[in-house]
Formats: structure tokens, C-alpha cells, sequence
């Protein structure tokens, strides 16, 4: 860390103090981007010199490259963004770009300047060159060249220039891919479990040889950029009155040790369609390494609403007044994870006991099954006058079983975990936007556990963050019935073409048409 002196603003002309200002947040964002490049490159290092790291497979290995390299690629686009005026254009690692057979179909779009007028009155301008580009586009299943053309005009009477239509903007500059080829890596790799190097050995069967390197850095690029659509979805969901919330292991390589290490995706959705409620679904997956319950906390700061959840005991610090990030938060239980518990009972030992509770539970069920899409005025007062009565009546048997069952048992245990819910289990019965369960949200983290069990995990903790804001939009898009890869291309695009800052709720998921 530099010691040297703070700097005195006092001392500087007033007219000069907001460049000064400037220039030090730049230089605090520079060296910031500095620290995390020297933290990936070194975590790099280790994976391909650390004494242990032979343990790994090769595949292994190209997993840990790959996210890393995914790491590396995003920070030096923050770096670049950063500070655009006083950085030089960062120069490509020499790696293989790739190359573009010949016998591809190419498509040649020709772009105009606005007008060939010649400026000094001449008349029409003459076309005298060209400029071509080419890029790899992918479509599913169908591989592409798009050529821009670009016609250089001048006047044939005087010499007083040459006009040419501006180049097409692209996400990433100098490089082979269109925003659809980006779109097609992303989707592959985060919902069809295609890790890169193998993306890239489907790639070369047609004869085109891009590395896993580059696609990793296409992927970096797009993160990056994608980066605050996700901050925005996360700031949508958390101005939600419900939410629910779960967590899913993440399996993370841990190259120091040459095994796995389990990471977790938290995931927080909303969910209203039950009720009829205006706002759409979604869901922002977040990575963190460990399940500690200060994760959820950290994760939730800003949400003061009901939270659905089950009952791991690491969410009970969002309950206390000492919670950071906001006011307590009131807890809404899951009945689901409650019939759980007996079921694994009754499946073992039969327990007459069990069999009681799942009866009582699935009574329970049958009303919110005929109330379900009302609004929550109708689902509040179906709740008071019919379910409220059979939830007191489980409340009284359930102490009555306690009272004569040991602790110590199978069945003890289970009862005990329903009576430690109790409150969490009766919230819905005062809000009629709650739901009796939190299986929305378990039906939101499948496709992660798809993943996990197609032994398919991320290469570093950096890739397990990466994975968590692809699969959030992709996971979004899904739920509100819009096909991914449409969406992230356009996305991609929309943000390539300089989509403004003030208007990104345009890129929400849950906005996004055919025709956008």
C-alpha cells in the first residue's frame, strides 16, 4: 500500500478540483483493477506450476484456464472502461484467433456512408475501394461468415477526399465472433454444459480452429458487459415486498489440493404468478464459497419484504434486530420441506404418526390447490376461514406427539425441525401473497443441479461467479418464456450498439420481444 500523504483539496483552485477529483477516482479504479490482474495471474501461475497441480486431469486443468483466463479478460475491460482517455488499447495476447475456411457461406452486408454528395458541390461521389471485414457468426446449427463492405467514395472532379460509411460497433474489437457467436458459447457452456475446450473441438470438426483461450475471452468480454443487466435484476427483485431464497452446492476445482471443493449458488427469485401479481419472475444466482449464513445477509442487504425459505438454521440471523443490510426480515416457511420430514419417516418405518401428519398436511394442500391464481385478498380470507382452524389443530397435535415421542428418534427429530419452523409455518396464513412452500425457488435451482449432476463444475471460484450471472439471465429469460440465446444475442447487441445506461430496464428479460 502507498503511504504517501493524503492530498489537500483546500490547496488546489477551485477550478481545478473536479479534474483533480477525477483523475484520483480514476487512478483508484486503475489500481484496484491492477490488485485483482496480479491476484488472477498469480491463482494462474499456481494452477500450471503449483507442486500439486499435476493431480489435475487435463480436462480439469482446461476448466480451471479457462475461468480464470474468463477472470482476467473481465477485469482489463473494467480497466479499460476505467479509464478510457489515459490507457492504452490493451494488446491481445498472441493466441490462435482462428480461421475462417473458405468454403463457408458468407453473407456480405454493404454498408453506405449517409450520403455520396461531394461536400464542395461537385456532385456524386465515385466508388474507388472497399474495406472488408469478417467475422464468424454462429447460428444453431448452421456456421456462417458475415462480410461488411465498406465502399470508399471521391469526388471525380476534385481531390478533396475520400467518405466511407463508419464501420459496424462490435463488443469485442479486432475479433472474429458477432454478438449470435457470443450468445452461442454462453448458452452452450451455462445451460447446455459445454465447457469451452470442448466447444472448441466441436468448432474444429468444421474446420474452424478457435483455442478454449479465445472463447474464454469472448466470454470475459460478454460478462462483463452483462455485468450491470445483472445488478439491475437483482435491484428489481429486491424491491419486492416476497422473495424466496435457497442455496444449491456448486462443485469449484481447487487445484492447490487437485480436487473439487464445494462452492454454493445462492439463488433469490421472485415468484408471484401464484397470486396474480403484476411484477415478473426472476431470479439472480450469487456465488460464494462457503454456506455460511453471513452470505445470505451480505447477499440481501437493501430487502426489507417476507423472505420463503426452508430451515437451514444459517438464515436465522435475518431475523434478529442486529441483521446488517436492513430492518429483521419476517420468514416464511416451507410446509413442503415439513411433509418432507415425515415422508422420509413413513417411507422407512411406516410410522402411524407420520402417516397422520402427511394427512393433515395434504388437507392443507387441497385448498391452496383450488385457491391458487386468486388474487391475495381472496387466498387471505380462504386461508382464515378454512385453513387457519386445521393449521391450529396440527399445531396442538404436534405438541401432543412430541410429548410422547423421545427427541432422540428418527421420528423425534423430524417433529422437532417442524416445531422450530412453527412461526415461519403460519405466515401464510396472514399474507395472502405467500405461498405454503418455497418450491419455486427449488424448481428455479434444477437446472443447476442438472449440472452438477452431469459432473460438469466450475474451474475456480472465478468461473463459479461467472456461471451465476450467465445462469441468472439465462435462468430468467427461461421463466418468462423467452428463449436464451434470442435474448442474450440481442442483449449483446443492444449494448454493443450503445444502449444507454438511463434505459437498461429495456434489456430486462422479462422485456424483450422477437421483434426487440
Amino acid at each position: 500500500m502507498s503511504n504517501a500523504p493524503p492530498i489537500d483539496l483546500s490547496a488546489i483552485p477551485e477550478s481545478q478540483r473536479a479534474a483533480v477529483l477525477a483523475l484520483l477516482q480514476e487512478n483508484g479504479a486503475l489500481k484496484d483493477a491492477n490488485r485483482r490482474l496480479e491476484h488472477l495471474v498469480a491463482e494462474l501461475n499456481h494452477v500450471v506450476h503449483g507442486k500439486r497441480s499435476e493431480k489435475l486431469s487435463e480436462d480439469d486443468r482446461q476448466l480451471a484456464f479457462e475461468d480464470l483466463e474468463t477472470a482476467v479478460t473481465e477485469v482489463e475491460a473494467r480497466k479499460e472502461q476505467a479509464a478510457p482517455s489515459t490507457t492504452t488499447p490493451r494488446r491481445r495476447r498472441q493466441r490462435n484467433l482462428g480461421h475462417l475456411p473458405a468454403d463457408l457461406p458468407r453473407i456480405e452486408r454493404v454498408i453506405e456512408p449517409a450520403s455520396l454528395e461531394c461536400p464542395c458541390g461537385c456532385g456524386r461521389m465515385h466508388r474507388i475501394g472497399e474495406d472488408r471485414t469478417e467475422r464468424l457468426d454462429i447460428v444453431p446449427a448452421q456456421l456462417r461468415v458475415l462480410v461488411d463492405i465498406r465502399p470508399k467514395y471521391a469526388c471525380g472532379i476534385c481531390s478533396d477526399g475520400v467518405i466511407q460509411a463508419v464501420a459496424a460497433p462490435r463488443l469485442i474489437e479486432g475479433g472474429l465472433p458477432t454478438e449470435g457467436s457470443i450468445a452461442h458459447v454462453l448458452v452452450s457452456k451455462f445451460a447446455d454444459h459445454l465447457p469451452f475446450y470442448r466447444q472448441s473441438q466441436i468448432l474444429a470438426r468444421s474446420g474452424i480452429q478457435i483455442d478454449r483461450s479465445t472463447l474464454a475471452d469472448w466470454a470475459g468480454t460478454a460478462a462483463f458487459h452483462l455485468g450491470p443487466v445483472v445488478d439491475r435484476l437483482t435491484e428489481h427483485l429486491k424491491s419486492s415486498g416476497k422473495l424466496f431464497m435457497d442455496e444449491t452446492t456448486a462443485p469449484v476445482l481447487d487445484p492447490g489440493r487437485g480436487r473439487t471443493k464445494t462452492g454454493y449458488l445462492w439463488a433469490l427469485a421472485r415468484d408471484d404468478r401464484g397470486w396474480g401479481g403484476d411484477d415478473p419472475p426472476g431470479v439472480v444466482f450469487t456465488y460464494r464459497p462457503s454456506r455460511a449464513g453471513a452470505h445470505a445477509e451480505q447477499i440481501l442487504q437493501g430487502f426489507d419484504g417476507i423472505l420463503q425459505l426452508d430451515g437451514y438454521t444459517g438464515y436465522d440471523r435475518l431475523t434478529r434486530p442486529s441483521r446488517k443490510g436492513g430492518a429483521p426480515i419476517t420468514v416464511a416457511h416451507c410446509w413442503a420441506h415439513a411433509r418432507r420430514k415425515l415422508k422420509e419417516v413413513f417411507d422407512r418405518d411406516g410410522s402411524e404418526i407420520a402417516a397422520e401428519g402427511l394427512r393433515r398436511i395434504a388437507e392443507l394442500y387441497r385448498i391452496e390447490v383450488e385457491i391458487r391464481g386468486m388474487g391475495p385478498g381472496q387466498r387471505l380470507s380462504a386461508r382464515q376461514a378454512r385453513s387457519a382452524p386445521l393449521v391450529a389443530e396440527f399445531g396442538d397435535w404436534l405438541q401432543a406427539q412430541r410429548l410422547r415421542i423421545s427427541v432422540k428418534s428418527r421420528l423425534g427429530e423430524k417433529l422437532t425441525y417442524i416445531h422450530r419452523q412453527w412461526g415461519g409455518l403460519q405466515t401464510f396464513l396472514h399474507d395472502g401473497r405467500v405461498e405454503m412452500d418455497s418450491n419455486a425457488v427449488e424448481n428455479l435451482i434444477r437446472p443447476i443441479a442438472l449440472t452438477r449432476k452431469n459432473a460438469l463444475f466450475a474451474g475456480h471460484d472465478e468461473g463459479g461467479r461467472t456461471w451465476a450471472r450467465i445462469a441468472s439471465l439465462i435462468a430468467t429469460a427461461k421463466i418468462n418464456g423467452v428463449e436464451p440465446f434470442a435474448y442474450l444475442k440481442a442483449t449483446l447487441e443492444a449494448i454493443t450498439a450503445g444502449h444507454p445506461a438511463s434505459r437498461i430496464d429495456e434489456l430486462m428479460p422479462w422485456n424483450f420481444t422477437t421483434s426487440s
